[in-house]
């Protein structure tokens, strides 16, 4: 079942189009993270997900409700963790999260969530006080306090060290684990190749790529390339090195969508001449690799 649903939405700005037929939907549970560089129509969709926005035209549905005319019975079943927030510096952590907390029915007790996010022991420090990572898990305290079916994560990580993230990143698979269905944006590409379930890929307003990590990076093929034995020509390792294949420098370097059988061929061809395949790599494409040629190859907006 669909937690989310966005039948062709179009959000306009006099004449700017922010937000171009976006069709997409969410299920229970899946962690989805909707991808695009700065202005593509990330924060415009999910601030129309969250009521904060209302749509030009097409069909929106959060937990079965329209944001646009929701009440307190969807207020009361999402979580949103904003890129900044406005929590008051003079609060201690344990205060802004009694405070955000008292708003919702099925809240947590403060002491979990803070343990959950890493502030326990920052509970009676002023929010003022807190370093920008500590800063930036408040926020997340503050969107998780209430139990949400719905959890939007606006760039959930920024400022986070790498120890840190990783701990998001758990905190993230818990929550689904539980049932929370998560909306994710993040510049992080890495992020979300490690948390999504789905990714969608918005250029210029338009839904232009969509389905798993493993399935949109799956067709770029793997890179592989080694360095070019000495006293060894290009013209040598015809036949072995399929066509297309490039001399960068002193390196060999090609695409495949069969690693396996081609880095069999090449390093079968170097055992029989007794020669070391130095530098040898094989590479994946990355989600961001993806994400450019996918800017690349997307029509501009009208």
């Amino acid at each position: 079942m669909a937690a989310i649903t966005l039948s062709n939405l179009v959000k306009d700005y006099g004449d700017l189009r922010a937000v171009d037929g976006v069709t997409l939907e969410v299920a229970e549970g899946e962690v989805y993270a909707l991808l695009g560089h700065n202005g593509a129509g990330k924060s415009t969709t999910v601030e129309i997900l969250e009521g904060h926005r209302r749509r030009t035209s097409g069909e929106v549905s959060v937990l079965g409700h329209d944001p646009d005319r929701a009440g307190r019975d969807l207020r009361d079943r999402i979580g949103i963790v904003l890129q900044t927030s406005g929590v008051e510096d003079e609060l201690t952590v344990v205060e802004a999260v009694d405070v955000y907390g008292s708003c919702y029915r099925r809240r947590q007790a403060t002491a979990d969530v803070l343990d959950l996010v890493g502030l326990g022991a920052q509970a009676e420090r002023r929010v003022g006080a807190l370093s920008g990572g500590q800063r930036r898990r408040l926020d997340l305290a503050l969107g998780i306090v209430g139990t949400p079916d719905v959890l939007f994560l606006d760039e959930p990580t920024t400022g986070f060290d790498p120890a840190a993230r990783r701990q998001a990143w758990e905190l993230i698979r818990q929550l689904c684990a539980g049932g929370t269905t998560v909306l994710l944006t993040t510049h992080y590409l890495d992020e979300a190749d490690h948390l999504a379930d789905r990714v969608g890929v918005l250029w210029a307003g338009r839904l232009v790529a969509e389905g798993t990590p493993a399935e949109l990076v799956g067709g770029g093929g793997t890179r592989i390339g080694f360095l070019l034995p000495d006293s060894i020509g290009l013209d040598e390792l015809d036949g072995v090195v399929p066509p297309g294949t490039e001399l960068v420098g002193d390196r060999v370097e090609f695409t495949t969508p069969t690693p396996t059988v081609a880095v069999h061929a090449v390093t079968g061809w170097a055992i029989e001449r007794g020669v070391e395949l130095i530098g040898l790599t094989v590479q994946r494409p990355s989600l961001e690799d993806v994400f450019l040629a996918l800017g690349a190859e997307a029509p501009s907006s009208s």
